[in-house]
């Protein structure tokens, strides 16, 4: 029979709160259901309904953003429905009366709760008759009451102004803290082993772990491995990884040990990052799909560096094509090693072409996880469906809102057991794309323009 429980969130990345839910529910092969059925993940507050005690506890252990889940007493806009609800559920609690140890919270969202108020809510409570201890240190059970308030941002306030006026009250028995957020300061880019820059924070990478299902026994792939910061938590969670780039002196480094494999013994994770390879995903050497059981990536979008693919940006004429291959043929012995040419490579195609590489290279089921940067006001739910092919679905995209523009946490899913050819990366037979342009569409440029319009002829 399943049981209610309240999930108390912490106070970031609220768009990508219940994809990390869902993700971790088919991690687990645990049933979470939604009391809401159109739940508001902006609320720091969620009730769900799970079968066991144990499955709160494998969320709260994994999931990034989730700070403690309780188990559900009652919740209401005034004490009085609290109190009622609260007696109408003492089936859930009065086998705590007899002779359990406990303790009381009262603290508030979005407001600090005066002592001299927070022991007299604790008062109202005393209907519910607990015989056992108190025990503010080590307590068998801790009950908490959280006050919501709207948030107030931006306006000066005296102290405790508003007590009182709070949105919802919520009541219930403290059942797993979130040990997982640790994880954040334990991958803080500040106390990694530096080798190269990177710009992805700890707690997305640690997100976007989650979102591959990753776990022993898995093989994933990084395309654009970079300085390697998805590799790290994915190994963390006991996935192999096998990273690429085009450029192999962002992996690499300075020194005799790749700098991935550095950072990576930094974390105990050096054996499960199985090979770091140097090609174009153009020009990848993948010889049979269906080897992986995720692919996670930050494709370079242009704000340091746009995205790079083997090739001219204008080709050679005639003559100089001509000495190209005669001087390939017979080359000479103190020939300096070859650094092959790069033309840029454009965001909405990099994307297309991602999508169905993924289609090759997954596996049934499973996934890939990559984040989508796209001008805000110009973005429409179809800017993600345009680049999505046969054989895989959407499964999740949530927003790191940056103001002008953001970038989305796009998850795919292979539904198809198909084997699929390598794709060519010159036909854009599929998927159709028509006439639509997305908003991710020539983004490097729309991002150094300030996302002000296009003056013809400027």
């Amino acid at each position: 029979m399943a049981t209610q429980y309240l999930i108390f969130f912490a106070q970031t990345h609220h768009d990508f709160r219940i994809p990390e839910l869902k993700s971790l529910s088919e991690l687990y092969s645990l049933k979470i259901d939604f009391l809401a059925e159109n739940p508001d993940p902006t609320r720091p507050f969620m009730i769900v309904n799970l079968e066991s005690e144990e499955h709160a506890h494998l969320l709260a252990g994994r999931s990034i953003l989730i700070k403690a889940i309780y188990e559900y007493y009652s919740h209401a806009a005034t004490y009085e429905q609290l109190h009622a609800i609260n007696l109408e559920n003492r089936s859930k609690w009065e086998k705590y009366i007899p002779d359990t140890s406990f303790k009381f919270i009262i603290t508030g969202f979005n407001h600090t709760i005066p002592q001299r108020r927070q022991r007299e809510v604790v008062e109202t409570f005393s209907y519910m008759g607990f015989l056992g201890k108190i025990d503010m240190k080590n307590p068998e059970i801790t009950l908490a009451c959280y006050e919501e308030y709207d948030v107030k941002h931006g306006t000066t306030r005296v102290k405790h102004e508003g007590d009182g006026e709070f949105k919802q009250v919520y009541f219930g028995r403290l059942v797993a803290t979130g040990s997982a957020r640790a994880l954040i300061s334990m991958f803080d880019v500040k106390k990694r082993s530096y080798y190269g820059n990177t710009s992805m924070e700890a707690e997305i990478s640690l997100l976007m772990a989650n979102q591959t299902l990753a776990s022993p026994g898995k093989l994933m792939y990084d395309p654009f491995m970079g300085t390697g910061s998805m590799a790290y938590p994915i190994a963390h969670f006991g996935a192999q990884m096998i990273g690429s780039d085009i450029d192999g002196r962002q992996m690499r480094g300075k020194g005799k040990t790749p700098g991935v494999l550095r950072a990576a013994s930094q974390y105990g994770v050096e054996a499960r990052v199985i090979d770091l390879c140097t090609f174009d995903i153009t020009n990848h050497p993948w010889r049979c799909g269906e080897l992986f059981d995720a692919i996670i990536t930050d494709p370079p979008y242009g704000v340091r560096a746009g995205a790079k693919r083997l090739g001219r940006k204008q080709e050679l004429p005639p003559d100089k094509l001509a000495a190209y291959f005669e001087h390939r043929a017979a080359p000479r012995l103190d020939d300096q090693p070859y650094i092959p040419p790069t033309k840029p490579y454009e965001l909405s195609k990099l994307a297309v072409d991602l999508v169905l590489m993924a289609r090759y290279l997954l596996r049934y089921n499973g996934r890939l996880v990559f984040f989508l940067p796209t001008v805000n006001e110009e973005y429409e739910e179809v800017d993600i469906h345009t680049m999505v092919c046969s054989g895989m679905e959407v499964v999740a995209n949530s927003l790191q809102d940056f103001g002008s523009w953001g970038r989305r946490l796009v998850t795919i899913r292979k539904t198809t057991k198909d084997a699929y050819p390598p794709p060519s990366f010159c036909s854009r037979d599929e998927p159709i794309t028509g006439e639509y342009t997305p908003a991710h569409k020539d983004f490097r440029e729309k991002y150094f323009r300030g996302f002000k319009p296009e003056i013809n002829g400027s």
